[in-house]
């Protein structure tokens, strides 16, 4: 069996990956990227436990819905590449090719879809290239792609929707903020499916995730193009996924500027809150409503300014001060409903 890579690019070699934990996998990903010299390209298979995938450029605040991802214990991590936020679970297959940028490989999604589409069309499933970056199926989107450059190497990597829990996908993604305005880029809803859904012989995502691996190697014999990460190399991504990846300033304050409006009503009366933040920090911060105080609210909009963008900030704050003087009737896990959640 010849690699369908043979006449596009160079030998592949695959770097064996198990793990589920998602900082790592990015972490993973950008060392293969700018820390690993090899001389074939590289092929990562890999599977996500339940997270939201945020795009580079893209306003986390506005892209998930945080309450459902918070009372379900679903991750947020953001990724190197742009485009739009997406949800993997344990039935969502990724892919990452690493290879050189020169050629044609820059911004050619058609070509390193191929061998996913290729692979589907072996199985009896009717896949196609749909688009500027999407492979889908019966009309249906069961992958999206993105890419990121470094020096003179290309990472391209996708999402195969294998077995993923539709339902969930959709509500982890259902924000419906009272008013935002975003220099982000929105995820773009589209209608989607499962692979699993078109096999005319069913299996599950690791068998399949098998598959599909010697079906771009060309061979059965993959342990043979495995590349082992050594003890070394796990030092430095561990180190990467600690000190970067699973971080809130990586994950929330990199999110571009936004101007942000809640408002919910509670027994106290209406809440009103309007935010200015910049990298994840408050910048400025006026609250409005029709309940009773005796503080004025102008000294606490001003300690609300200058910290991050986080609960458990908001939280540790508003816990410090007599939080019940500013508003009567209102809590402060109100407070916090209004200005993080739905």
């Amino acid at each position: 069996m010849k690699s369908i890579y043979e006449k596009d690019v160079k030998i592949l070699i695959n770097i064996k990956n198990e793990c589920n934990n998602p900082y790592f996998n990015l972490a993973l990903e950008e060392y293969a990227l700018k820390h690993l010299i090899l001389e074939d390209d590289i092929i990562i298979l890999w599977i996500n436990e339940p997270t939201v995938v945020i795009g580079r450029n893209q306003n986390t605040i506005e892209e998930i819905n945080s309450k459902f991802i918070k009372d379900n214990n679903i991750n947020v991590v953001r990724r190197m590449s742009g485009g739009g936020a997406v949800f993997h679970d344990h039935g969502n297959l990724n892919f990452t090719f690493i290879t050189s940028s020169q050629g044609d490989s820059a911004n050619n999604f058609r070509k390193f879809t191929k061998p996913v589409i290729d692979a589907l069309n072996m199985l009896g499933v009717n896949a196609e290239f749909s688009g500027r970056n999407d492979i889908t199926v019966d009309g249906k989107k069961i992958s999206g792609n993105a890419q990121y450059y470094y020096k003179d190497k290309m990472l391209h990597h996708g999402t195969i929707l294998f077995h993923t829990n539709l339902d969930i996908l959709k509500d982890v993604l259902n924000v419906k903020l009272d008013k935002i305005e975003s220099k982000g880029i929105k995820s773009v809803r589209s209608r989607v499916g499962n692979i699993y859904d078109y096999l005319p012989q069913k299996m599950s995502v690791e068998e399949f995730k098998e598959t599909l691996l010697k079906f771009m190697l060309g061979t059965d014999n993959i342990e043979n193009k495995e590349y082992k990460l050594t003890e070394e190399d796990l030092a430095v991504i561990n180190k990467m996924k600690d000190e970067k990846y699973s971080t809130w300033e990586w994950i929330y304050g990199e999110s571009p500027d936004f101007d942000l409006q809640k408002s919910k009503r509670y027994a106290g009366g209406g809440l009103d809150i309007r935010l200015n933040v910049h990298n994840g920090t408050i910048k400025e911060c006026k609250i409005f409503g029709d309940f009773f105080g005796k503080e004025d609210l102008s000294e606490l909009e001003q300690l609300l300014g200058g910290i991050s963008f986080r609960e458990d900030s908001v939280r540790t704050l508003l816990n410090s001060i007599s939080f019940g003087e500013y508003f009567y009737g209102i809590s402060i896990d109100d407070f916090i409903d209004c200005m993080f959640f739905e």
